[in-house]
């Protein structure tokens, strides 16, 4: 599959709104354009995969995974978000960058090696949904229906860097409960006072343990709740707590150390979005020293939060372009993507053991 074929996809693509937990229309061309080239389709909801032709239950397998889930453009976009014009040597349109431009560059590498007899591993190509919200009817729906996966590559935006690592994400409700009463008497339990010791705590806190690649584990509040009129002792004090979690702890980990920390009451919304971390020895680290590439720990979340497998997140495009007005992706980053790819599969089928 040529850089161009890639690309004009990849504008098909940008012309269909594909928001969330509304991409059918997406998956829909999609299978259409794995079905032309010989492709059995596999399907769930506004899932797509596909495996390569001499797939073999008894060899490991590598998934090459990205989605065609956009956020909605905000009110900053000057052009059609939707147009998929090429200016200057950039494509603009919404999700373009992030993630159209990888997407198509995983399905233009799963073509080149899809018929491949020499192969140590299998190749799936999965392009999954509700990524940007991170959905239960994304890639996480198919995990049973894969099969074995030994290892994932993630298109994401990475100016084709290699991210060795992923913080996770927990969102905790925490509530301080303490008794109402009149202000002016002075009567009651403020469960706001009760609050904020909790919340200096998570202001100050430092985990014993430091990521090597994500550093330390980060907490934030960033909302709060409390009283119902100015002379009234209020007996409840709600506030959310936003946790940036490492690969040195799990989410069940830090969940437990919080806990033992504050007195007020605390309830992750998941604990799903785990941290992720590639271990010392994977031959992907081998990969990456032989081509040269730079590794580093990814502070943004993806479907990698997800996969109980080791995985990495690489990818054409930038990051910082993610959700921003008139967004783009330049035509060559998608050409340095696909051959990015490529050699990076054909690296990893030399050293596989």
């Amino acid at each position: 599959m040529s850089t161009q074929k890639a690309i004009a996809l990849l504008q098909q693509l940008i012309a269909i709104p594909s928001f969330s937990k509304k991409e059918d229309k997406t998956a829909d061309v999609l299978e259409d354009f794995l079905k032309e080239r010989g492709c059995p389709i596999n399907r769930a909801g506004n899932n797509v995969w596909v495996q390569n032709d001499h797939y073999d239950t008894q060899k490991p397998t590598v998934l090459l995974n990205s989605h065609h889930d956009t956020v909605k453009p905000n009110s900053g976009y000057t052009k059609d978000p939707f147009s998929s014009q090429v200016e200057d040597g950039k494509l603009y349109g919404l999700g373009s960058n992030d993630a159209g431009g990888p997407l198509v560059s995983l399905i233009a590498t799963f073509l080149h090696f899809k018929s491949a007899t020499d192969l140590k591993f299998n190749i799936i190509l999965a392009a999954t949904a509700e990524e940007e919200i991170s959905g239960k009817e994304g890639v996480e729906s198919i995990i049973p229906e894969l099969g074995r996966i030994d290892f994932a590559i993630v298109g994401e935006p990475t100016l084709m860097q290699l991210a060795v690592a992923e913080k996770g994400l927990m969102v905790l409700d925490c509530s301080a409960r303490g008794k109402a009463g009149h202000a002016a008497r002075e009567e009651g339990e403020n469960a706001i006072y009760k609050a904020w010791k909790d919340i200096e705590w998570f202001r100050g806190y430092q985990f014993e343990k430091e990521s090597e690649m994500l550093g330390k584990v980060k907490m934030q509040v960033t909302q709060i709740e409390a009283g119902s009129q100015h002379n009234v002792v209020p007996d409840t004090c709600h506030f959310v707590v936003d946790v940036r979690a490492t690969d040195a702890y799990s989410l069940e980990e830090t969940l437990g150390i919080i806990r033992d920390h504050v007195d007020c009451e605390v309830k992750p919304r998941s604990v799903r979005l785990q941290p992720s971390g590639i271990d010392k020895g994977h031959p992907i680290l081998e990969v990456a020293k032989t081509l040269d590439m730079e590794t580093y720990g990814s502070p943004t979340l993806s479907d990698q939060a997800l996969m109980p497998w080791p995985s990495v997140k690489i990818g054409p495009g930038v990051s910082a372009r993610s959700h921003t007005a008139d967004e783009y992706i330049r035509l060559d980053e998608v050409e340095e993507g696909i051959e990015g790819y490529v050699k990076i599969i054909d690296k990893l089928n030399e050293i596989w053991k």
